[in-house]
């Protein structure tokens, strides 16, 4: 007898298959990507390589020694895969991510060299001899010193971080003490390996120096890279680019101008002109990334002007340089572009729901996408049609019931349209009465739109019983520039307008149950469900979930991204302290009635945990009903798949208590 579907539960999320970025071979006939499972009584994740063939047939994985085999890339001549990992190999365990490299046939993999200060990101030379890769090392020592700089930062017994830079931490870690990234050379067969920045003072960028930052030409000979060519390094300066020649290494500054930001350089196949991401932040901080190209007698343009949209690294040049492939937003979703330089034009490859990753090789294309329907999966791309590679969660989904999506457009601040997401329950009777919930996004300037959540999930939510809205409200991105820009110095304003419209329109619904509706949000989510708590009336929303929230601005200097508050807030607190003020919940509390549930991690650098405990102590100061769920061990997000349960529990439980019952 068939089971029944169950309700998609926290348990059941867990137990999904996690596919990451592709890469494909030369020839386009098969895909390698990581996929992590996760186990949630051990409390760990797992994560191996598999490969999925673009012709046909099902998967297979392809190493398993590994606890996190990650960033695979195929080599040129398809005969290597390179990753990175931890592993014991040799009775040599490694402290740092080291490079390894596995046939593409399988068999054991190999680990290449040895790099005291470890391995990030990497690219594979076009030769499939050597690769360039990211490593943070200390600037003062040459490259055979670097071993003994880290046993001795190891074993010093103080525990202090101590720095004079401007730029020290990140998310949820702290930069390197003391280091720098710089580019590498390795040797694949020796495992020789090259500081190809030793002994100058060149370095990438210190935030997050992943593979887009840098590119190698088609001939092996030179290095193009982004670089931050201020003095004192800061989250919001102004990127420039240059070229390494990498056997001279000698350093060109290719393009630098005060007014521009530049980033995620892209060589064309031929070599002869380079494609590179610009933001004119002369004009404005907010202003989106563009797609450019600079030609070899050093004449630059911008091509995407005319076309409203974000673009997003990786850029990838087409076989024919006439054409770059590239991700962007659009109306709560995320499509492959195939943009055309001669008549600057873009033309949709494929269409999302949510284009996460790529890859494009032999002619063809490879998409990792997802839906508010389907975590990520892969599928081919080979000309108009596309097909699915990977099933590895198809028999997991289909025990589950899910909810139905839908879009729904709204009149909200300054009358503009503004886009709501809907999920209902599995089930759903609109002759029925149901709750609502709102899950507002942070950003501000991001978007919720047809894409699956690993940590805010609608489909769990609504197996709950609720009706999920999601308003990407002024603000959001993904809907044009003035849109997003909106909202600039009067935060919080247009947002909640956006939001109370839905709400007027949910209510408006005759399924919609009226005294039955609660409003939950992270990062600047968690910021708007406390401004609303101090300017909605009270009972109009019967509970609050303030995720990682924004509480206090003028304190929110603590923050890693405390550069930008000045220009999104349009003061700094000790010019204008009124008009900080004015756009910070904090400054509304005594307004605050509506029982809140506060969650937060102590390793949160973009929102401190003080402000959750602020917001929480406030609360219980004022008499308000609240309860505050933090965790030692997390950062901005919950990543541990027993505080995820924990965390959907106390979630759950909290609006199931908060709510009346159905009549």
């Amino acid at each position: 007898m068939t089971q029944a579907p169950r309700a998609f539960d926290v348990e059941a999320l867990w137990a999904l298959d996690r596919i990451a970025a592709p890469s494909l071979s030369p020839d386009g006939a098969q895909a390698v990507a990581a996929v992590t499972r996760y186990d949630m009584d051990a409390n760990t994740g797992r994560t191996s390589l598999w490969l999925f063939s673009t012709l046909g047939g099902a998967a297979r994985r392809l190493t398993e020694a590994g606890d996190k085999d990650g960033s695979p890339q195929w080599s040129p001549r398809g005969d290597l895969i390179a990753f990175t990992a931890k592993r014991e190999q040799g009775g040599v365990r490694d402290d740092e991510t080291q490079l390894y490299v596995i046939a593409a046939d399988g068999g054991e993999a190999r680990r290449v060299g040895q790099v005291a200060t470890g391995v990030e990101a990497f690219k594979w030379f076009p030769d499939g001899r050597r690769i360039a890769f990211v490593s943070w090392v200390w600037p003062d020592r040459k490259a055979a010193a670097q071993a003994d700089a880290l046993r001795e930062f190891k074993a010093r017994k103080e525990t202090a971080y101590v720095t004079d830079e401007a730029l020290y931490r990140f998310w949820d870690h702290h930069v390197p003490a003391g280091r720098v990234p710089h580019l590498h050379l390795m040797d694949v067969t020796t495992g020789q390996v090259r500081d190809l920045f030793e002994g100058s003072a060149w370095e990438l960028e210190r935030a997050e120096p992943d593979a887009n930052c840098f590119d190698i030409s088609p001939d092996g000979r030179r290095i193009a890279f982004a670089f931050d060519p201020a003095a004192d390094k800061r989250l919001d300066n102004r990127f420039a680019l240059a070229e390494l020649d990498v056997r001279t290494r000698r350093v060109d500054t290719l393009l630098q101008d005060a007014d521009w930001s530049f980033t995620a350089p892209r060589y064309s196949q031929a070599g002869g002109h380079l494609a590179f991401l610009a933001s004119h932040q002369a004009v404005g901080h907010n202003q989106p990334d563009r797609l450019a190209v600079l030609d070899q007698r050093g004449h630059w343009a911008v091509f995407s002007d005319d076309w409203d949209h974000e673009v997003t690294a990786p850029l990838c040049w087409t076989e024919d340089d006439q054409t770059v492939l590239l991700a962007a937003e659009e109306r709560g979703r995320r499509h492959l572009w195939r943009f055309a330089l001669g008549d600057r034009r873009a033309e949709r490859v494929f269409e999302g729901g949510h284009v996460g990753s790529f890859a494009h090789a032999g002619g063809l294309t490879v998409v990792n996408h997802d839906s508010l329907r389907f975590p990520p999966r892969l599928s081919v791309l080979d000309g108009a049609t596309a097909q699915r590679i990977d099933k590895l969660n198809d028999e997991r989904l289909a025990g589950h019931r899910f909810g139905h999506p839908t879009e729904v457009s709204i009149t909200g601040a300054r009358g503009d349209a503004v886009q709501m997401w809907l999920v209902h329950p599995p089930g759903f009777d609109a002759k029925k009465k149901w709750p609502v919930m709102h899950v507002i996004h942070g950003g501000p300037h991001s978007a919720f739109g047809d894409s699956w959540h690993w940590r805010w999930n609608h489909q769990v939510f609504a197996a709950q019983g609720y009706v999920v809205a999601c308003v990407n409200y002024h603000g959001s991105s993904g809907f044009g520039h003035e849109f997003l820009d909106s909202i600039t110095g009067h935060w919080g304003e247009y947002e909640l307008q956006d939001i109370e419209a839905a709400t007027d329109w949910l209510l408006r619904q005759r399924w919609v149950s009226a005294r039955r509706i609660v409003a939950t949000g992270g990062s600047y989510g968690g910021y708007m469900v406390a401004w609303m708590n101090g300017h909605v009336q009270p009972g109009r929303y019967q509970a609050y979930v303030c995720h990682a929230g924004c509480y206090d601005w003028q304190a929110m200097y603590a923050d890693d991204a405390y550069a930008w508050h000045r220009k999104e807030l349009g003061a700094a607190y000790w010019d204008d302290p009124a008009r900080v003020a004015a756009q910070s919940p904090h400054a509304f509390a005594q307004h605050f009635s509506t029982p809140t549930l506060v969650i937060h991690g102590a390793l949160d650098y973009r929102v401190p945990d003080a402000q959750g405990l602020a917001y929480y102590n406030t609360l219980k100061s004022l008499g308000v009903p609240a309860r505050l769920v933090w965790f030692p061990d997390e950062n901005h997000w919950v990543l541990k798949p027993r505080n995820s349960r924990l965390w959907y529990r106390e979630f759950f439980d909290w609006l199931a208590r908060h709510l009346p019952k159905a009549h």
